[in-house]
């Protein structure tokens, strides 16, 4: 009866009107209808509704979990009004995020010493690579439209992996949030607009259809832009004790136009396919570094284009699961310095790099107790330049896995064995560079009680090949040797109704250790094998909920020393000392509240002192600096949709610091951001 009043009431209310007034009209009558049949619900009637969507993204467990994870999800990405991917790992423990200032400065990120090429961005699952340089940019992925963000030391916990998540010593993964839809909705729009000092800007679009019941879409563009000409204080000693002057940034300004089209098709039960096209290019300035008593002007500046397309199916039956994901991707790199003060004069370096990547992977649940499963990846990566030497360089890689996961009641058990087969060719070269390496793992977790508890360890070795900037890409050739880690954890972790509690001991040994370290620019840097490195660390996190009021926590604990030879003559002047930026102590906090008025949050990251150089002194010394930020948002409905505003304040303290010498950070800036959303 109801069901029908609905549809005959909706058919008179709406014929004449716009698919987005249908959508909410509907919508309206159908919460006025609803109410009749909630104020009978005691009477043993079967009422039928009209079918609601409900689909919700599952984000990795930071609890029970075998290996150390922790979790952005959407709502604390809103909440926090996170921009760049960057923003969502800055306070995660045992993170060290490179930054070289502003929104447009280079940001990488260093997971528990291991250094940036040891941590593996993905994707929606699909791994991002960098055979160039072996680092991604995390400034360069906005937050927009992401289910959340998590961070795993070790390996994923997923069954269905990739050859090359298994291989990488620290997954970061990236999920995009799959469209959702409520009664008859066909379409959903979002537009954004934030506002920031400096003349940021950052507006965005987002267009999410549901074509049919298999099919849905979704389109987000996005363009971010910042002059970046933000004031600072330069000092004019290293210890900051002697005269100083107010300064302001120059030639940091940058532009970026990004756009990514995700298609979600459910082909048949346990049958989905799900693929992505993603474009971005950009324009970035690059300051030069700050030099005692000078600013030194700078003409040099990059041009990016990024273009790749990839695609996911996955099958899941009652005893096995069967995952296929490949990827094309085309970068395009020039670096220009137009400085006529140079030596060189004027300047222009084009790196054209191509990848072909494709992945299988299998789950068997051979018993109640048992899984089985394997994955193989094979990828060719090409790149080419303008320069003299060395101009085409190619490689292959083909990783194989086998792994076995035994489980019974409270005790679980993981292993498997990376296979690794790496060759160059290089046009100039003789001999061409090739690696092969075998590579275990082993996990173990127990879990006491009813949950409450958790215990784990885990054993991992990690191979890294040194990418085609380590090798070839520099005036002098540098012989490098591959890295080889060992990482141990040990952890448990506490779960209660309210609060949540991990503390991880881990000790990293790291042989042949590349540091890379900035020469007179970002875009060329010095590589240098090291020897060994030893770290001993400690990471901790907590949060705690209750009614509208929550809090979180971390705290990082990382002794990262150089060991290589106390008797070499070369060695010996940093043996023992601090990796270079690698903060002994770090830790960060977020607390919110949440009221019908208005909802209020603040943030701090703390980092302690460090280096910036392996010999560990005065002139190397940096400081330590916290950062404090607040912010407050407010969600109004309205007739046709919702509109969110939210009001930022970063840096409330204006604390002049930097994360990588002579790159001065922003002091205090506001933001405005506006969603609307129908």
């Amino acid at each position: 009866m109801n069901t029908a009043l609905y549809c005959i009431v909706s058919f008179i209310v709406c014929r004449r009107r716009s698919v987005v007034v249908q959508c909410v009209l509907r919508a309206f009558l159908f919460a006025i209808l609803l109410f009749p049949i909630a104020s009978v619900a005691q009477v043993d009637t079967v009422q039928s509704l009209e079918q609601v969507e409900v689909s919700a993204q599952r984000a990795p467990s930071t609890l029970r979990t075998a290996v150390p994870t922790q979790v952005v999800d959407a709502e604390k990405i809103e909440s926090q009004g996170l921009l760049q991917l960057s923003d969502a790992v800055r306070q995660m423990a045992g993170v060290t995020l490179k930054d070289y200032g502003g929104i447009g400065g280079i940001k990488t990120v260093s997971a528990r010493g291991l250094g940036s090429q040891f941590s593996t961005l993905t994707i929606d699952g699909v791994a991002v690579d960098d055979a160039q340089n072996g680092q991604v940019d995390l400034g360069r992925y906005l937050l927009t439209g992401a289910a959340y963000v998590s961070l795993s030391h070790g390996q994923q916990q997923e069954q269905l992996l990739s050859a090359r998540a298994y291989a990488a010593g620290n997954v970061l993964s990236m999920e995009s949030a799959e469209p959702r839809f409520f009664l008859a909705e066909r379409t959903n729009l979002k537009v954004g607009m934030e506002l920031g000092s400096f003349d940021m800007m950052n507006p965005s679009l987002q267009w999410e259809q549901k074509w049919s019941s298999r099919l849905k879409s979704s389109l987000l563009v996005s363009w971010l832009k910042s002059d970046g000409d933000y004031p600072f204080t330069l000092y004019y000693t290293a210890n900051r004790t002697d005269s100083s002057s107010r300064e302001r940034r120059e030639h940091s300004a940058m532009h970026m136009l990004t756009a990514d089209g995700s298609l979600y098709y459910h082909i048949a039960r346990g049958s989905n396919l799900t693929a992505k096209m993603h474009y971005m290019r950009g324009h970035h300035d690059l300051p030069g570094p700050v030099i005692f008593y000078t600013q030194r002007p700078s003409r040099q500046s990059t041009d990016e284009e990024v273009a790749f397309a990839q695609a996911k199916w996955k099958l899941e039956r009652e005893k096995w699961k069967v995952q296929v994901l490949g990827k094309l991707q085309q970068t395009y790199d020039r670096f220009e310095d137009s400085a006529a003060y140079t030596m060189t004069g004027y300047q222009m370096n084009d790196y054209l790099q191509r990848e072909g990547y494709l992945s299988g992977s299998a789950v068997w649940n051979a018993t109640r107790w048992l899984d089985l499963s394997g994955a193989a990846d094979g990828s060719f990566s090409s790149l080419k330049t303008n320069l003299a030497q060395r101009n085409d360089v190619q490689r292959s890689n083909l990783m194989v896995v086998f792994a076995a996961r035994v489980h019974n009641k409270g005790l679980e058990l993981r292993g498997n064995l990376l296979g690794t087969a790496i060759s160059d060719r290089v046009g100039d070269l003789d001999t061409m560079p090739s690696y092969r390496r075998l590579s275990p793992y082993l996990g173990a977790m127990y879990t006491i009680g009813k949950g409450w508890l958790t215990l784990r360890y885990f054993y991992k070795e990690t191979f890294r090949a040194p990418n085609f900037s380590e090798l070839y890409f520099f005036s002098i050739p540098r012989n490098l040797r591959p890295e080889c880690a060992r990482q141990h954890n040990f952890g448990a972790t506490v779960a209660t109704e309210r609060i949540g509690a991990t503390v991880d001991a881990y000790y990293n040994r790291v042989r042949d250790k590349i540091l890379a370290i900035p020469t007179q620019n970002m875009f060329l840097w010095s590589m240098q094998n090291i020897g060994k490195v030893d770290i001993l660390g400690i990471d901790a996190t907590t949060n705690f909920q209750l009614s509208a009021f929550g809090f979180q926590l971390n705290y990082s604990y990382q002794h990262a020393v150089d060991r290589t030879d106390p008797d070499d003559p070369v060695y010996s002047k940093t043996y023992g000392h601090q990796i270079a930026y690698t903060p002994r102590h770090s830790g960060g906090g977020s607390v919110r509240w949440e009221s019908r008025w208005v909802n209020l949050g603040a943030t701090a990251m703390v980092v302690g002192e460090r280096y910036c150089r392996m010999q560990n002194n005065d002139e190397t010394r940096m400081p330590a600096y916290c950062d404090l930020g607040l912010e407050a948002d407010r969600e109004f409905d309205l007739r046709w949709g919702t509109i969110r505003l939210q009001v930022q304040v970063l840096n409330l303290l204006d604390v002049q610091y930097e994360v990588v010498r002579s790159y001065p950070m922003m002091g205090r800036n506001y933001r405005l951001k506006i969603m609307y959303e129908f």
